[in-house]
């Protein structure tokens, strides 16, 4: 029954700017009515709604001030790269600093590649990449870079094991 999500919702305090930066993702813009507008985030299939709104300081909680795009696990690795190119900074997350992302997420059984920054209002938003589902792994957060050396050790470990 259920395919996906469709939409999700964030305060802004000015609207025609957010609506700039949004854009700057790549979101394409969709609707708008006064203090409300959409943006494609992939058209048909799931879009963003903006609410301009005086409230729009109340205290961050990931469950009402936290948004994440899902990207391709090759693109993670450029996306520090590319905020930086649209002038928006990366910003410290779980005690990693912006030199130390993407990091990778130990929802054990999976693992995913993220990068976290903010919008002009201070919500927080992800760029995250599922690396693995489904294997019981347990470990503790760690760059990407890490991981990736973690992983071509792999193998090697598994052999040592088995002897």
């Amino acid at each position: 029954m259920i395919k996906g999500l469709y939409e999700a919702h964030l305060p802004v305090s000015n609207l025609e700017e957010s609506i700039v930066f949004y854009k700057k993702l790549g979101l394409e813009l969709a609707y708008v009515k006064e203090k409300l507008a959409f943006l494609w985030i992939i058209k048909g299939e799931s879009w963003l709604g903006l609410w301009e709104n005086e409230t729009v300081n109340i205290p961050y909680h990931p469950s009402i001030r936290h948004l994440a795009f899902k990207v391709d696990k090759e693109d993670i690795d450029k996306a520090k790269a590319w905020l930086e190119s649209l002038g928006i900074e990366v910003r410290t997350a779980f005690g990693f600093s912006p030199e130390m992302q993407p990091l990778v997420l130990p929802n054990n059984p999976h693992a995913h590649a993220a990068i976290y920054f903010n919008d002009l209002d201070g919500n927080s938003i992800e760029l995250i990449s599922p690396l693995r589902l489904d294997i019981p792994e347990d470990f503790k957060m760690m760059t990407l870079a890490e991981w990736k050396t973690n992983k071509l050790k792999l193998p090697s470990i598994i052999q040592q094991s088995k002897q």
